[in-house]
C-alpha cells in the first residue's frame, strides 16, 4: 500500500526518511544539512530530529540520560501501555535502557563472537555457490532479488532454527516493521498481528522439541537465576530476524552494485585479496544501510534544540560516515581505505552485536560473486531502487554478467 503525503519541501523544517528524494539519493541532502542545519526537525511522525554530523549523532548515541532507546523505529505512533516497558523495552538489548541492556546483551555476546560465527562461514559458502551457479554463462543476474536478499535470510533461519522455506515470510516481516512506518498506528498494529503468531509458534515448537540453535539457546537462558520474561524471548526473537536480515542484505546489495559501476575496483579484489577486509569496511562506510531510533526522556535543550518529551531522533550513522570532519574525501569510495573509524554498527552501548556475522556474510558473498564472474556491469543505472525507511539498500539491480 503506497499512502499519499505531501512531498518535502525543506529537509531541514520537514525532512522524511521516506520521500522518494531521500530513498533515490540521501547523499547530498545530508551535506546541505550538515552546513545548513546540521541538528533538522520535523514535524511529521508526531515529530522528530535529524543530526547529520557525526559529533552530534556520536553525542547523542551515547546519551543515555536524555535520550531512551525503548522502541529504535520511528512511526506516527509511541510505545503504548501493553509495551514492555523501559528498560527492557520492545526488543532487547537493542531496545533495552540501562542497567537492563548490559544484561540483555552479555546474555547474547558468545553467541556472536567470532569463534561462534565461524561454523556458519561453510553454511555461507555453499549458500553463496547454490545461489550464483546456476547465473554462471548466463546473460544478466539481480544482484538483490537473485542473490543477496537470500543469504543473511537463510543463514539468519539456520541459526534460529526456523524453516528455510519461510524465507518470502521473513522478508514481509522486515518491510512490515522497518519499511511501512508511514502507515496508521491501527494499521501497523494489524499488519503485525501475524508477526506475533508466527514467532509465537516457532517459540512453542522449541519448548516442545528443544533443539541446538539460537531460539532453544534463549529459551534456556536466565537472569539471575530465572527464565527470561516470554516478551523478552519473542522481543529478541524479533529483533535477531530483522536486524539480521535487512541491514546485511541492504551492505552486500550496495557493495555489490558498487562494483558493478567499478569494474576495476572488482578486478583489484581479484588480484589482491588481502584487500578485502579494508574494501568491506569502506563499503561499511559509504553504504552504511542503518539509521537507528530513539526517544527523548523530558523536555531537553540539545544545542540549542528544544527537543520535547517523546520526539523522536533519527541517529543518521550513515550521514555521519559522510562527515568531512571526521573522514577525509568522504564522498569517495577508497577500497584501501587505511583510517576508517566508520560508524556503520553504531556507537555507543548499542553497537551492533552482529558486526562480526555480517562482516562474515559479506566477506563471503562478494569473493564467491567475483569468484564468478570475470566482470560485471549495471544493465541500466537508472532502473535501480532502494529501500525506504532507517534500513536503506539496493531492492533492484540488474547486472549484465561478462
Amino acid at each position: 500500500m503506497t499512502i499519499s503525503k505531501p512531498p518535502v519541501e525543506d529537509f531541514a523544517t520537514d525532512f522524511d526518511h521516506t520521500d522518494p528524494e531521500w530513498v533515490a539519493n540521501p547523499f547530498p541532502i545530508w551535506d546541505d544539512l550538515r552546513e545548513r542545519c546540521p541538528v533538522a526537525h520535523t514535524e511529521r511522525y508526531g515529530g522528530a530530529w535529524l543530526p547529520t554530523r557525526y559529533a552530534d549523532v556520536s553525542a547523542i548515541a551515547h546519551d543515555t540520560e536524555h535520550f531512551t532507546s525503548r522502541t529504535v523505529v520511528i512511526g506516527n505512533g509511541r510505545p503504548g501501555e501493553d509495551a514492555p516497558p523501559a528498560p527492557m523495552g520492545v526488543a532487547p538489548p537493542i531496545s533495552s535502557d540501562p542497567p537492563f541492556h548490559a544484561i540483555a546483551r552479555r546474555l547474547m555476546q558468545p553467541a556472536f563472537a567470532p569463534k561462534a560465527i565461524g561454523p556458519y562461514e561453510d553454511f555461507t559458502r555453499k549458500l553463496c555457490a547454490r545461489l550464483l551457479d546456476p547465473f554462471v554463462g548466463k546473460s544478466q543476474i539481480d544482484i538483490s532479488k537473485d542473490y543477496a536478499e537470500h543469504i543473511p535470510t537463510l543463514v539468519i533461519a539456520h541459526m534460529v532454527g526456523f524453516p528455510q522455506e519461510d524465507e518470502e515470510r521473513f522478508r514481509e516481516f522486515v518491510h512490515t516493521i522497518l519499511e511501512a512506518v508511514d502507515k496508521p498506528v491501527e494499521e501497523r498494529i494489524e499488519d503485525f498481528q501475524p508477526i506475533m503468531e508466527y514467532f509465537e509458534a516457532r517459540i512453542n515448537e522449541h519448548i516442545e522439541d528443544p533443539r541446538d540453535d539460537l531460539t532453544s539457546f534463549l529459551l534456556n537462558a536466565e537472569i539471575a537465576g530465572q527464565p527470561l520474561a516470554p516478551e523478552h524471548i519473542f522481543g529478541t526473537m524479533v529483533l535477531l530476524i530483522v536486524a539480521g536480515i535487512d541491514t546485511t542484505w541492504s551492505a552486500i546489495g550496495s557493495s555489490l552494485w558498487h562494483l558493478a559501476q567499478h569494474p576495476e575496483e572488482a578486478q583489484r579484489l581479484r588480484d589482491e585479496p588481502e584487500l578485502m577486509p579494508l574494501a568491506i569496511e569502506e563499503f561499511l562506510r559509504a553504504y552504511a544501510p542503518v539509521n537507528m531510533a530513539r526517544l527523548v526522556k523530558e523536555d531537553f535543550d540539545y544545542n540549542g534544540c528544544p527537543m520535547k518529551k517523546d520526539d523522536w531522533i533519527l541517529l543518521s550513522f550513515p550521514a555521519a560516515n559522510r562527515d568531512p570532519e571526521v573522514f577525509e574525501d568522504p564522498d569517495q569510495v577508497i577500497i584501501d581505505r587505511k583510517v576508517n573509524r566508520h560508524a556503520a554498527f553504531g556507537l555507543g552501548i548499542h553497537r551492533c552485536l552482529g558486526s562480526n556475522l555480517a562482516r562474515m556474510e559479506m566477506r563471503v558473498a562478494i569473493e564467491e560473486f567475483l569468484a564468478r564472474f570475470d566482470s560485471f556491469s549495471l544493465a541500466d543505472p537508472d532502473d535501480v531502487e532502494f529501500s525506504q525507511g532507517q534500513v536503506r539498500g539496493v531492492r533492484k539491480a540488474v547486472v549484465n554478467l561478462g
